[in-house]
């Protein structure tokens, strides 16, 4: 019986990269915070691709004002939106629908919620990005108010304002297009609310937050809740 002859190697043999303990260190802070359902597909996503890691800024606890539990959270839209999208400066970005549809998958999300996203908004192959992240923002937030603020949030380039604005155009555009898919909002409604917001934004260098617009009851028939 031949004995197999193995190489035998000693730690001293073994290089460890000077980097690897703090990337380590790093991926594991991340996946806390993200909580993966699938942490093997979830890393291999961004190293496979090299794309911005699907990562959170901080760890979610479950949210109880959601409409149902399908796993969407502020923090899920947040890494779509650092993965496809833009920040209140650049927001006219289009997005094939097969990329959303990748990275809405690799973040085990249902694909079942997508499609009824894709269908409320009848979007084609591709889609204005800032519209879909409007209405998948509807899909979390109780009410127009709470899903303004939401993509207040999300769309800002002060993350760490206490109450972060993004420019009024920007407001304006998410405002009409929400109303475009809401019967129950009149367009002159909210061009009346726009008129009453201008003044306010002038004083703000051309920017708005919700501790602006919250003054006002954006949609007639919802509380500002």
């Amino acid at each position: 019986m031949s004995v197999v002859e193995e190489p035998y190697y000693c730690h001293e043999q073994i290089e460890i990269p000077p980097a690897l303990p703090d990337i380590m260190k790093q991926f594991t802070k991340a996946a806390i915070r993200t909580q993966p359902k699938d942490p093997l597909e979830w890393s291999y996503e961004a190293l496979a691709n090299k794309d911005v890691p699907p990562v959170k800024e901080r760890l979610e606890m479950p949210i109880s004002s959601q409409k149902n539990d399908t796993g969407l959270t502020p923090g899920m839209l947040r890494i779509l939106n650092n993965q496809l999208g833009t920040t209140d400066k650049q927001s006219s970005g289009r997005v094939l629908q097969c990329k959303v549809e990748e990275k809405w998958l690799a973040l085990a999300l249902p694909l079942e919620r997508l499609q009824e996203i894709w269908r409320i908004g009848n979007f084609g192959q591709d889609v204005k990005w800032l519209h879909f992240l409007s209405l998948a923002a509807t899909q979390i937030a109780p009410s127009l108010a709470q899903t303004l603020c939401l993509l207040c949030e999300l769309l800002t380039s002060e993350k760490d304002n206490a109450s972060p604005p993004i420019s009024f155009d920007l407001f304006c555009e998410i405002y009409r297009y929400l109303g475009t898919v809401d019967p129950n909002l009149p367009s002159e409604h909210i061009e009346q609310i726009i008129q009453n917001l201008t003044f306010e934004a002038q004083q703000h260098c051309g920017r708005i937050s919700k501790r602006e617009f919250l003054r006002f009851n954006v949609h007639p028939n919802q509380c500002n809740i």
